[in-house]
């Protein structure tokens, strides 16, 4: 009997289908977003980054054109079991020899290389406006701005990219996710918090006025607790966003490293599947702040993604990784985290969920713990290393990327 076979039979003793279990992750579609390969550096400004958020490290191999961030996805992708699409941010847009395009004057055609990668690989694509990293971004405002001319010119943008997202979804055949977040923001007290937001509502109010099918593109708001340089106050608080979403009808969006250290995200899906059609997530690893960290299979992933399987919500939820480290093989970075996201989905199909919920709701918490405790030790590294020879995948991608690393990456420089 084979190691996944045993194993099958062990978890069938507690009610799980392994086999169900293996089944259901293949059709799972993980957003895996582009900026992992240039520490979020895209091809439209020469703008070194900002908006509260960094990048650390100078590993060698970085992508520096659009030839070589497609080649390491598709070497990273190539490493990733599962099905897949890819998230992009504005600032990827690619240009004709001398062409130089606002953000506010964005068209689809900036992303056909992209649509033509996608649909070669048979995938879809998710968006998002890139509100940071550009000189059109005055005292750390964008949408909020008390700028005229600098908050239109940010509205533009986003209606661009909403139309850019209609584009994907009808060149793939897959629904576009594109997320909204803003880095607004002040480094010391504001004498006027209200005005920002207000500001804000204007400028989301006036980029949703334009049409779109909503069944093709989903429109997120992400909110952020706080940035380096904006510690005492943020336009696009969690109360904002989770309002300014439940008026206007769009999908939240939370990002598992923008809130407290003592908030987590798997305690928060539940509420907002009660009230949202849909819920969307950025998965990373805040180490005591927003610093996106590469993935672990460590508990609040586990949680979170325990979350969305026992509420039946695989298929409502739209799950996207958001991390950057330069500090290590960035391909590594990427494969890492994204398996990890797809470990900790299959760890949570194979639960006993029915009967975990019954002994809550017989308030046997004894029996409850026990069992809890005791699926961290039933024998998943099988199931999962099954997937992995199933989607054609080895369990060993450190020895492909340092492979890939001397014949490729060494030779950028």
């Amino acid at each position: 009997m084979s190691r996944f076979e045993e194993a099958k039979r062990i978890y069938a003793q507690i009610g799980v289908d392994a086999e169900a279990a293996l089944a259901a992750l293949q059709d799972v579609p993980v957003s895996v977003h582009c900026w992992q390969g240039d520490d979020v550096t895209g091809f439209d400004s020469p703008a070194a980054l900002s908006g509260g958020i960094q990048t650390t490290g100078n590993y060698p191999g970085k992508a520096r054109t659009p030839a070589e961030l497609m080649a390491d996805i598709d070497k990273a992708f190539s490493l990733m079991p599962g099905k897949k699409k890819l998230n992009l941010h504005a600032c990827y847009a690619i240009f004709d020899d001398g062409e130089i395009v606002g953000r506010d004057k964005l068209e689809p055609r900036h992303f056909k290389a992209w649509v033509d990668f996608a649909k070669a690989r048979g995938m879809g694509l998710d968006f998002n406006p890139t509100f940071f990293s550009h000189p059109m971004v005055k005292n750390d405002l964008t949408l909020s701005s008390p700028d005229e001319s600098v908050r239109k010119y940010w509205v533009e943008h986003g209606k661009a990219c909403i139309r850019i997202s209609e584009y994907f979804a009808n060149e793939t055949g897959v629904p576009c996710v594109m997320n909204i977040w803003i880095p607004d923001g002040y480094k010391d007290i504001p004498a006027d918090r209200l005005g920002p937001r207000a500001r804000f509502q204007k400028s989301l109010d006036e980029i949703l006025s334009i049409p779109y099918d909503k069944t093709k593109v989903y429109v997120t708001l992400e909110s952020k607790v706080f940035g380096i340089g904006l510690e005492s106050y943020t336009v696009g608080s969690a109360e904002f966003c989770l309002s300014y979403s439940a008026k206007a009808g769009i999908t939240p969006l939370m990002d598992n490293g923008h809130y407290h250290p003592t908030e987590v995200v798997s305690d928060k899906i539940s509420s907002l599947l009660l009230f949202n059609d849909n819920i969307a997530l950025h998965v990373t690893r805040p180490v005591r702040w927003d610093s996106d960290h590469v993935v672990l299979f460590d508990d609040e992933t586990k949680e979170i993604a325990k979350e969305i399987v026992r509420n039946d919500a695989l298929s409502r939820v739209f799950i996207a990784t958001d991390y950057f480290d330069a500090s290590i093989n960035r391909l590594s970075a990427w494969v890492t985290g994204v398996r990890n996201v797809q470990k900790a989905l299959l760890f949570a199909l194979l639960q006993p969920n029915e009967k975990l919920r019954a002994l809550q709701d017989s308030h046997d918490m004894t029996a409850l713990l026990v069992m809890q405790e005791e699926m961290k030790t039933m024998p998943f590294g099988d199931v999962w290393n099954e997937y992995l020879e199933r989607q054609g995948v080895k369990a060993d991608y450190l020895s492909e990327i340092r492979d890939y690393e001397e014949k490729v990456l060494v030779n950028r420089v």
